[in-house]
């Protein structure tokens, strides 16, 4: 009896801590104008862009921002403070204000992808990050991938298939009203 009961609470212990573990894995909840899109992080690929993405959903910093470029068969960009502004010209151009270090890994570009943009330099990702909607291999190795979208790929569709100007900027605004990190 004495070893039945050792050998259960042994079980019961590694079914908590496997159980606990879950619990602990975090995704972020974009809630968007057109449906919601999760993602999961990569943070064994990309540690420091994954605390960097929680850190500015955390702060409110997407909430209100649009998707602000699309291109069917390629992908959808976000993340942009510039594009709370009704004024399109300076889409795209925004940043928190600081650059983080590239981070670049061996996930290929696939569709559902999600990964920073940047400028020509490497180092010069902040905020904005983009999904592809198609597998997009030959950015493999120039930009940090760090996460893929695990629900919503649906949404991420529609987006990319709004009507858009001559600078890919959809015609209607396409609002992350909320990007939370919730724990599953």
């Amino acid at each position: 009896m004495k070893k039945f009961i050792q050998m259960t609470v042994i079980v019961l212990v590694g079914v908590l801590g496997v159980t606990a573990w879950v619990q602990a894995e975090e995704v972020a909840v974009i809630e968007t104008t057109k449906g919601t899109i999760e993602i999961a992080f990569m943070v064994d690929k990309a540690p420091g862009h994954v605390k960097n993405f929680k850190d500015l959903a955390n702060k409110k910093f997407y909430d209100g921002t649009t998707f602000h470029r699309v291109i069917p068969g390629f992908m959808i960009q976000g993340g942009d403070p510039n594009s709370k502004s009704p004024d399109k010209s300076s889409h795209g151009m925004g940043g928190p204000g600081y650059s983080i270090k590239a981070e670049f890994n061996d996930v290929s570009h696939k569709r559902g992808i999600v990964s920073m943009a940047r400028s020509s330099d490497p180092n010069s990702a902040g905020s904005q990050f983009y999904i592809v909607v198609k597998d997009s291999t030959f950015l493999d190795g120039q930009y940090t991938v760090f996460g893929k979208v695990i629900k919503g790929m649906d949404v991420v569709d529609q987006i990319v298939s709004a009507p858009r100007d001559r600078r890919d900027n959809p015609n209607e605004r396409i609002e992350m009203k909320r990007v939370k990190i919730e724990k599953r």
